[in-house]
């Protein structure tokens, strides 16, 4: 460590010189000396050593916060993460106002069309299988393949119209479902104990679902906007031009994550070196998970599953619903459920400040009850017959806000409850809920009026009881870390 004080050894070879004179007056000012100058040097390295600690490169992977429980990964690395979750929540969002019509453009129902919106998540489920087997604990890898899948999904939805083949658009979906596999890498990514500590877990996860939020918000706005806009062409018109418009968005966002993001480190399967004989031959255990644990990590899945499953059968639903009862178009339909997440958007950027000071399980139970708040509204107004405008639109708001707010939880708090080894095989279970959710959700939504609206909200209701059953009968197990 350099030093702008006299070298060490420089004091040393003067203190000797002085102590050879026999004086004894010189002799104490050598010692006087020689103490001076070794505090002088003392200094001058702790306040070196203590600029070299500042100037740190923050946005760099290796910046640790001295109270791990704070850390974060690069600013850079985040951004993708969570600028690609909201685009990919974009992709699966953008053909909900029109896919009903493109289904019927060629033959299909709707509730084909419910099938198309909740496929992709079957072929998620499966590719998760495969590619985590192979991921080594890292990131790029299984991303750069979900670009490539997205990519090329699109192109094969678009594509549908043109070729007039019907289950071209099912194909297109099932193949940017593979793509989707990122949903379970980004919330992988935002708990990763290597890099996130276990306070800022519900602060990432809470901008996940800010994306998911602009992902329902602005994909079918955006979808009915094109379809508005028409493009009377056989190969760029208004239900194909969603598919070209995500396709051209993925290759760039694609060359933008290889120019900013930064990998974590494989991870290591070799044991650490232990100095006792008896230790290094004795079998790793893994750790063990109480049955309050369980408890835990199956309240969590079936959370995360209903939330989804109720918000999945919504997006799917409105278009139906409203063309039936009151002629909208997938322009209207887009509009209508955009601007229910367009009016959730402020509360969700609130809660990810208030998740600093607030616990898991409290949002998790405002969100869950204001949704099913929003659930009874709308039996009681199909009982009635005064389903309006305003009125669904105000059930729409409550279910949209209340089930998105709880899903900020669900990892964070069963991440916090659990050993950092079980980080992976609990993002898989969350995400294969979710998978299930968002799949049975599209096609309950798109059979909503066959089947009958009240039975559609009854079954809804039903899965938000059960829930309030587990989460009532966990409360003292669902406490943990806030932030």
């Amino acid at each position: 460590m350099s030093s702008a004080g006299i070298p060490i050894t420089t004091a040393i070879e003067y203190s000797d010189r002085v102590h050879e004179v026999p004086n004894d007056a010189s002799s104490s000012k050598s010692k006087k000396d020689s103490s001076y100058v070794y505090k002088i040097s003392e200094i001058t390295g702790i306040v070196s050593a203590t600029r070299e600690a500042f100037i740190q490169d923050i946005d760099s992977e290796g910046f640790v916060p001295e109270n791990s429980e704070f850390k974060l990964p690069s600013r850079r690395s985040l951004f993708i993460i969570i600028g690609g979750n909201a685009l990919f929540q974009l992709s699966f969002f953008v053909i909900v106002s029109s896919a009903s019509l493109y289904a019927e453009m060629l033959g299909g129902s709707a509730t084909f069309s419910g099938l198309t919106i909740g496929i992709p998540t079957v072929c998620s489920a499966v590719a998760l299988i495969f590619i985590t087997r192979i991921d080594g604990g890292q990131y790029s890898m299984p991303m750069n393949l979900s670009y490539v899948a997205v990519l090329l999904g699109n192109i094969l939805y678009a594509l549908a119209y043109r070729t007039h083949f019907l289950y071209l658009i099912l194909i297109g979906r099932m193949v940017s479902g593979l793509g989707f596999v990122c949903f379970l890498y980004s919330k992988r990514y935002c708990s990763d104990p290597r890099i996130v500590g276990i306070r800022r877990r519900t602060t990432l996860a809470s901008w996940l679902v800010v994306g998911q939020g602009f992902g329902f918000t602005a994909g079918p706005f955006l979808g009915g906007v094109l379809y508005k806009i028409g493009f009377p062409n056989p190969i760029f018109n208004g239900v194909t031009s969603p598919g070209w418009i995500m396709a051209l968005v993925w290759v760039m966002f694609w060359g933008l994550h290889n120019l900013i993001f930064k990998d974590v480190d494989p991870r290591s399967d070799e044991r650490p070196i232990e100095m006792s004989a008896e230790h290094e031959t004795a079998p790793r255990q893994p750790p063990q998970i109480s049955r309050a644990q369980w408890g835990v990590i199956v309240c969590m899945c079936y959370y995360s599953m209903m939330c989804f499953f109720i918000l999945g059968s919504w997006e799917a639903n409105i278009p139906v619903f409203t063309a039936e009862t009151m002629g909208y178009s997938p322009y209207k339909a887009g509009n209508f459920i955009a601007l229910g997440g367009l009016c959730s958007f402020p509360f969700l950027l609130l809660n990810v400040w208030q998740a600093r000071r607030i616990q898991d399980r409290v949002i998790l139970a405002a969100g869950a009850s204001m949704g099913f708040l929003g659930l009874l509204l709308m039996l009681l107004l199909l009982a009635t017959s005064k389903v309006t405008f305003g009125s669904l639109f105000v059930c729409w708001l409550l279910i949209a806000l209340g089930f998105n707010l709880a899903s900020t939880c669900t990892l964070s708090l069963a991440s916090k409850q659990l050993p950092d080894e079980w980080n992976g095989r609990l993002n898989m279970a969350l995400e294969y809920s979710n998978c299930v959710a968002r799949v049975t959700g599209a096609v309950l939504g798109g059979a909503g009026v066959t089947m009958g609206m009240m039975n559609y909200v009854g079954v809804q209701i039903a899965v938000v009881g059960l829930g309030g059953v587990m989460y009532l009968t966990l409360w003292k197990q669902l406490k943990a870390k806030t932030g």
